[in-house]
């Protein structure tokens, strides 16, 4: 099968779905690699690289897309991407189909077949998602602390410990992956730590990163009480492949103290914060009753070397099984990711969410 690699469209995006040694092993199998030009640039990797190793090196989108008949990317096609889709694509990307209805549209009616990394499932884990959320939580602490900085216009207060000084209060809703990144993060930086979930065993989970770490349901007041008082919120709650429920209200943000900061790690599923609205590295950050509130849809776009190294080589098995099946006859391990089929949405999660749209 001829596989190819567009460069990715959306702002300050450098990760590239497939480094040069997984191509290289997809070209062993028998199968033709494109890639776009300088897709691989941001993340260290220049097009001799993938040259040297026998793979094509296509001098724009338009060429790239002709060439493929698997597009496998990073982030889901832009709207400047949609007319180069054809109704014989087979389509392997974060798609986030539950917050992004004219994207559904959009690759309907170019009548392709497409599956979600965000959705692959292997057993109870989403081995796709899991290394991407990982980097989520780590940078949501690393955003969060520049922006409690008083240059930045933040309180003024640092997430490190500091003797005969309290210490700065994060709060994470959600443990799953990208939770617990951000709150292991944090917790090692000597921030007090409060983590809520509905869950005993992700509350277990959270509970082995740190004295510092308070876990709690989130029951009553009690997440609110913990909003209010928080230098630093993150929002992780995930529900896979539906649309982020907003457990964060307005009413909750109104009570939060002037420059301090909330991360909303869901923004790419829609959000868990009702104020948050999806934003770019290029404009990150807005106020709203005197928080600062970040939600970029991309957030390990801006270690794109880690995330491609990370996200490469989690692709590759799946990669080498979709370009081995006919189609009509994929692979069992990515029946949970199938979206679209020939330009039909099937992912009855996605139907869900439109039908209460």
């Amino acid at each position: 099968m001829h596989i190819a690699i567009p460069k990715e469209t959306k702002p300050h995006e450098g990760r590239v779905a497939l480094l040069p040694d997984a191509c290289d092993s997809l070209i062993r199998r028998g199968h033709v690699v494109t890639v776009q030009s300088q897709a691989g640039e941001a993340s260290g990797y220049s097009d001799a690289h993938y040259q040297r190793i026998g793979v094509e090196v296509a001098a724009d989108a338009a060429a790239t897309y002709a060439a493929g008949e698997l597009i496998v990317k990073v982030k889901e096609p832009l709207p400047a991407e949609w007319a180069l889709l054809r109704d014989d694509h087979r389509l392997f990307s974060f798609l986030h189909l539950a917050a992004a209805p004219d994207l559904v549209d959009a690759l309907c009616r170019r009548g392709l077949t497409a599956w979600a990394f965000e959705t692959v499932k292997a057993g109870e884990q989403f081995p796709l998602l899991a290394p991407m959320s990982r980097i989520a939580g780590v940078l949501a602490i690393h955003q969060g602390a520049r922006w409690l900085q008083g240059v930045s216009g933040g309180r003024g207060v640092l997430l490190g410990r500091m003797p005969g000084v309290p210490r700065a209060r994060v709060v994470v809703v959600g443990c799953g992956q990208a939770g617990l990144s951000a709150i292991g993060t944090a917790a090692a930086l000597g921030a007090s730590v409060e983590a809520f979930d509905l869950q005993q065993s992700a509350l277990d989970a959270a509970a082995t990163l740190g004295a510092n770490v308070t876990t709690l349901y989130p029951h009553g007041d009690a997440l609110a009480d913990a909003v209010a008082a928080a230098d630093l919120v993150v929002g992780a709650v995930l529900v896979p492949g539906r649309r982020a429920p907003a457990v964060i209200t307005e009413a909750m943000v109104q009570r939060m103290r002037p420059g301090t900061v909330i991360v909303d790690i869901s923004i790419d599923q829609g959000g868990c914060v009702e104020t948050m609205e999806p934003r770019g590295y290029d404009d990150p950050a807005y106020l709203r009753h005197g928080v600062w509130h970040l939600g970029v849809a991309n957030l390990p776009g801006a270690v794109p070397r880690t995330a491609s190294q990370a996200l490469s080589a989690a692709l590759l098995p799946y990669v080498a099984m979709l370009a081995s099946s006919p189609l009509g006859d994929e692979p069992a391990e990515l029946a949970s990711a199938l979206s679209i089929r020939g330009g039909k949405l099937v992912d009855e999660r996605v139907r869900a969410e439109r039908e209460l749209a």
